[in-house]
């Protein structure tokens, strides 16, 4: 099982997630959110990480051209979209998509079968806010058949990681909150916990 800790403000926190385990690390280009980060920052950023670790620029809703010039500058690796994004969206963006979605107990899943060149990730509904909630949605309505093909996010932690490997049994988890001290600011015991946690089953 894969690991992306997403919301990476600084430099510190990126080399300590990428030390102790991380897969990927998400960077926010959405300037509503909380761990909102500027495209000349998260460059320096990546321009001092592994080229062995997944670096993903996370959007809402904005232009494909936008989020392919940020790509470019930044020097990602792949892109999420994290909004209401059309499967017209991944046609205009020639790099590896995940699509966010945002379930409830009466999501359609059939959806998914729109965005077939994309990865999925499953997080929280929220009236309010796209994803960032550190709520857990009820993983009993993911069908069996697409778990070891997605990304779980919503309140993802070292206490229920257990339970996520061996009951949901996704393809990577996605992590943030959890392991922060506030947002945009991770905490290093937290992140080796959560590492330590997963490297003992």
């Amino acid at each position: 099982m894969k690991v992306k800790i997403c919301g990476i403000t600084n430099l510190e926190d990126a080399l300590t997630c990428q030390e102790l385990g991380a897969d990927a690390l998400g960077f926010i280009f959405y300037n509503k959110s909380k761990r909102f980060i500027s495209t000349a920052k998260a460059a320096e950023i990546v321009k001092n990480l592994s080229p062995f670790i997944m670096k993903v620029g996370v959007f809402v809703n904005e232009s494909p051209e936008i989020i392919n010039q940020i790509v470019d500058d930044v020097k990602l690796n792949a892109v999420q979209l994290h909004g209401d994004e059309s499967p017209g969206w991944l046609k205009m963006i020639p790099f590896q998509v995940i699509k966010s979605f945002r379930i409830n107990n009466e999501f359609d899943f059939s959806i998914l079968n729109n965005y077939k060149n994309a990865w999925y990730l499953l997080d929280s509904f929220s009236e309010k806010v796209y994803g960032g909630t550190g709520e857990q949605f009820n993983w009993n309505v993911i069908p069996e058949d697409i778990r070891s093909n997605i990304i779980l996010s919503g309140g993802v932690s070292a206490d229920n990681i257990e339970e996520i490997y061996y009951k949901v049994k996704p393809a990577a988890v996605d992590v943030s909150s959890s392991l922060e001290i506030e947002p945009g600011k991770k905490d290093a015991e937290k992140v080796k916990q959560f590492f330590k946690t997963i490297n003992s089953f």
